[in-house]
């Protein structure tokens, strides 16, 4: 699913090796891949994926690919990035969004912070960090203009291995005003991760621990006012300057859509290998009795399937294709608009990747392919919580296509 795309001039920096090519990436995550899959109930059991996949992760250099060139990391492509993810989230979807969701993170930081913030963050070149967009706990301001931020943050996926955290604070205003977000990002130092994580329906090797934050924080890890759904990148951003790469300047919904319809492409496509397993192995259980794959009703399952998250996976290379083409085109080109029609384009992804798995594979599977344990059942479980939350469930259906409505036919 790579989509590669010219980069404009990185800024000079250095890489512990030569930066690896989209197809170097995506063999890595393919090599690891079937060790993924051996390892699925461990994963769930342990609620975060091994320290020795985590330590090949490290290898592979999965974790520098989002971060700039100048601190030593690949810069990649988000297409390819997210190829990676899907080829993970194949094999294993809690490691799949373990991964995508602390390693992604890199594009907002990049994107947004400033260049001595940056500096700090991207210092030892891997870069992890689980993110939440609802605002939770406070931030204080003090006079010598450092932060003070407390509370506890759920759902920070990732938590396990991360380096830092980035999250939103509600901060008194100085006019007195009700409070407003902050989003900040605190090193590791700064956080304790919670026990508890791992008693969900699915996703229950995803690392998606609460985080405490009880953080001293220097102005410039600071953003105030400012909430990761709603930033405008029209006139610019502090990444887009620096780096001189127009993709640390994209719309922050649209691509933290992006990340969720590739996840749901490698979760359908994962379903879709143990169903052409049973195709294979299976018989049919109403004379005729013949293998599944002579069987007309299964040949059809099993097509109707494959089109649906074919078409799914096209959709999403053609909308990380369109993010990048409105990265190039300008700071002013990615409007409030053009972020939701993607977002809106990756919700239809995420919706037929279910489908094709919620019709097809899961009821026409057999009762004992979709046991307690059984890689279907997972994938099953973990696609149903993926559909549990906010963002996805009640954001994007409602809220964000509204307002995409609204905003093409410019009605306040």
């Amino acid at each position: 699913m790579a989509v590669v795309t010219e980069q404009a001039g990185p800024a000079p920096g250095s890489s512990p090796e030569p930066v690896p090519t989209p197809a170097e990436l995506l063999a890595r995550a393919r090599e690891l891949a079937p060790l993924l899959v051996r390892r699925q109930a461990e994963t769930e059991q342990r609620t975060y994926y091994a320290p020795d996949v985590h330590e090949a992760f490290r290898e592979a250099g999965f974790y520098r690919m989002l971060v700039p060139r100048r601190y030593g990391g690949y810069e990649t492509d988000i297409g390819t990035f997210l190829a990676v993810v899907t080829e993970l989230t194949r094999a294993c979807p809690s490691t799949g969004w373990m991964y995508c969701l602390g390693a992604t993170h890199a594009v907002a930081v990049a994107t947004l912070f400033g260049e001595a913030a940056q500096a700090r963050f991207f210092a030892d070149g891997d870069f992890v960090c689980p993110a939440t967009i609802v605002p939770s706990g406070t931030a204080h301001r003090r006079p010598d203009g450092r932060w003070t931020v407390t509370g506890t943050w759920n759902y920070c996926s990732g938590a396990p291995y991360a380096t830092h955290f980035l999250g939103h604070a509600l901060a008194e205003p100085d006019d007195g005003g009700p409070p407003r977000p902050v989003l900040f990002v605190a090193p590791r130092d700064q956080w304790r991760r919670l026990d508890d994580w791992g008693g969900q329906l699915g996703l229950r090797g995803s690392g998606s621990h609460s985080i405490t934050v009880d953080a001293d924080l220097p102005a410039e890890f600071v953003l105030p006012d400012t909430h990761l759904s709603e930033v405008d990148v029209t006139l610019g951003t502090p990444g887009r300057a620096l780096h001189g790469n127009p993709q640390y300047g994209g719309g922050p919904i649209s691509f933290m859509v992006l990340e969720v319809a590739a996840l749901s492409v490698g979760m359908a496509y994962g379903a879709l290998d143990v169903y052409a397993e049973l195709m294979r192995s299976r018989r049919t259980v109403f004379p005729p009795v013949v293998g599944r794959t002579e069987d007309p009703d299964y040949q059809l399952w099993y097509g109707e399937a494959t089109g649906m998250i074919a078409t799914a996976e096209a959709a999403l290379r053609d909308a990380v294709r369109q993010w990048h083409e409105l990265c190039a085109a300008g700071p002013e080109a990615f409007t409030r608009e053009q972020d939701l029609r993607l977002a809106t384009i990756c919700r239809q992804v995420i919706r037929l990747c279910w489908q094709a798995v919620e019709r097809h594979l899961f009821p026409t599977a057999g009762s004992s392919a979709v046991r307690h344990g059984e890689r279907l059942e997972r994938i099953w479980r973990d696609m149903s919580m993926l559909h549990t939350h906010a963002g996805f469930a009640v954001f994007l259906p409602t809220r964000a296509t509204r307002e995409y409505t609204r905003a093409h036919f410019a009605v306040g």
